[in-house]
């Protein structure tokens, strides 16, 4: 006795069918919308795997545009099975293992042509980007290096005011208010003797003033033609190189800067203020005379040595200070660029990843639609689900089957009969 057919099953058969409507008009483009995608991120491979040769001849050529093709097909073929395969399949073990496989062929996908996309979509965008992180670094570098050879050159005024000091005290030995013994004696000249060491060692520092303004300004012309060159438009690859360049020089003034710092020169002058004194004879007239000469050399020294420590102390504390770091300009290609500074390249991340990763959407969305299918089919005959083709399609194949088998009700052939006997005529007989 034949079922009938309720009327949820019968809803639930009318949305597959309309469903099924739907995925076989769908199934007409698939194709082609597949196809283009896969053309699309081959494109953008073969970009990206141009800038990544070094030669430009047919080989390289040819080589860019074989890597293009392999991937284009091979994103096309991926996806199509799993567009397939995966919405039909329907015990767990084998959707799992589809998409495992899914995300495996996707990582796959990512690493033969998504990086290559971003870097033919934002590839010399990052290297900009690098190029003005360059930039930064050696304007920190050079600003640095200006610091220290400018507080260096502020010495200058610690070593005036010390040999000022001792220009006044060779004054008070003149007129005999030091010693107690007026006029140029011994006294006079160790004043005399280390106040015009430190006139020598300030007009050295002050020497170098003009050589640092003029190291600093020509670093500050080279950052401002390295800054145009990293905005301007033209390609990449010849603004690097001249880039480059301009890296090499300001290297250079960094290096001169720091060069023309005089705070170790200092440091070593002021050990050498009191270490080496070359004492005078006493020309004192009288014994007395010749002790407070020597006394008050002995308070020079001593005066002298503590200038010289506080001087030494302030010439190393500069030289202490943290040097510029070093920098260094590396080139760099569009695709390393692209993924040194992936954070700043979001969104053409995003696109590269997209346009082929975009059809494992489809997938799901025909995987859903396929679950929903067998889910209104579900309960209901098969003689429910025929279509008015597929019923005409088995009406002909049993009416074919029909002929081709032979009818038990026909009556049996006759058996055949067999051919009369010639007998010899009258005449012909014997007598």
């Amino acid at each position: 006795m034949t079922r009938k057919t309720t009327t949820a099953e019968a809803q639930g058969l009318r949305y597959a069918k309309e469903l099924e409507g739907h995925v076989s008009w769908l199934d007409s483009f698939t194709a082609a919308a597949l196809g283009v995608l896969a053309t699309a991120s081959g494109i953008y491979t073969y970009l990206g795997v141009s800038s990544l040769l070094d030669e430009n001849g047919a080989l390289s050529f040819f080589a860019a545009v074989s890597y293009s093709i392999a991937v284009s097909v091979g994103i096309f073929v991926f996806w199509s099975y799993l567009m397939r395969l995966l919405p039909a399949v329907r015990t767990v073990g084998a959707r799992i293992g589809l998409f495992v496989s899914m995300l495996l062929g996707s990582a796959a996908i990512i690493a033969m042509s998504s990086w290559l996309n971003a870097a033919a979509l934002a590839g010399a965008a990052a290297v900009e980007r690098h190029l003005a992180e360059t930039v930064q670094q050696y304007q920190t570098a050079l600003e640095r290096a200006n610091e220290i050879a400018v507080s260096a050159q502020g010495l200058g005024r610690d070593v005036d005011r010390v040999r000022q000091s001792f220009v006044d005290l060779a004054e008070q030995e003149a007129t005999g208010d030091l010693s107690g013994l007026a006029g140029r004696g011994a006294v006079f000249r160790v004043l005399r003797q280390k106040s015009d060491e430190l006139a020598s060692l300030e007009a050295q520092i002050a020497s170098q003033q003009p050589l640092v303004s003029a190291a600093f300004a020509e670093g500050n012309a080279i950052l401002s033609r390295m800054r145009a060159l990293t905005v301007e438009p033209g390609p990449i690859e010849a603004r690097s190189v001249q880039f480059s360049e301009e890296a090499v020089r300001l290297s250079g003034v960094i290096t001169q800067l720091r060069q023309l710092s005089v705070a170790p020169l200092v440091s070593r002058a002021a050990q050498d203020l009191s270490a080496s004194v070359v004492l005078p004879e006493l020309d004192g007239r009288t014994a007395e005379g010749r002790v407070g000469q020597q006394s008050t050399i002995s308070s020079v020294l001593q005066l002298l040595g503590q200038r010289a420590e506080t001087l030494r102390l302030a010439a190393d504390g500069i030289v202490g200070m943290d040097p510029p770091s070093e920098t260094i300009y590396t080139p760099i290609s569009t695709a390393d660029a692209v993924i040194k500074y992936a954070e700043n390249f979001v969104p053409s991340w995003a696109g590269a990843i997209a346009i082929d990763l975009l059809p494992a959407v489809l997938v799901f969305i025909m995987a859903i639609t396929q679950a929903a299918i067998r889910s209104g089919k579900s309960g209901v005959g098969i003689e429910e689900t025929l279509t008015l083709a597929e019923l005409r399609a088995a009406i002909n194949a049993v009416r074919d089957v029909d002929m081709a088998l032979p009818h038990r009700d026909a009556p049996p052939a006759p058996p055949a009969q067999k051919s009369a006997e010639i007998k010899p005529l009258p005449s012909e007989k014997q007598g």
